[in-house]
């Protein structure tokens, strides 16, 4: 557990950062460690350094540091986004991934018309159909990796 890793002598980077002495039982040591003095000043920013610690102590231990880095991503998207924070985020990447939902039915859509008038015929010369039906297909080969993409 991160909490009982061995310190370095020196102080924490909340510590440093709020200018006092880092003492052996300090509740932000394990997890801002003095080469990260952003992260603490971010989180500092956004929640207040009281805020913090009572959230760290409220914490089962185990799940402290999961606790932290949960406060840093939100408090560097409240820092570029200080009206809507991750739910903007979020939001943004929702309606992205509808409309790569939608493209990818219209795509499909289009890859089973294809589909059927090359089975009857309809599509013209056989040229015509192998171009049209690989011109879908990496269409829709695009859509599906760019929408996992979105996913991942």
């Amino acid at each position: 557990m991160r909490s009982h890793e061995p310190r370095s002598t020196s102080s924490c980077a909340a510590c440093k950062l709020l200018k006092r002495r880092c003492s052996p039982t300090c509740i932000f040591a394990p997890y801002f460690r003095s080469d990260e003095p952003k992260k603490f000043a971010k989180v500092h920013k956004v929640f207040g350094a009281s805020n913090v610690s009572k959230i760290l102590i409220e914490v089962p231990e185990e799940q402290r540091e999961d606790t932290v880095n949960s406060l840093v991503y939100e408090a560097e998207a409240r820092l570029r986004d200080p009206v809507y924070g991750c739910i903007g985020a979020i939001a943004l990447l929702q309606r992205k991934m509808i409309e790569l939902q939608h493209d990818l039915a219209l795509a499909r859509a289009r890859l089973a018309r294809y589909a059927a008038n090359y089975s009857t015929g309809v599509a013209g010369t056989e040229l015509d159909r192998l171009t049209v039906t690989g011109l879908v297909r990496d269409e829709a080969k695009n859509l599906l990796q760019h929408l996992h993409h979105i996913r991942g």
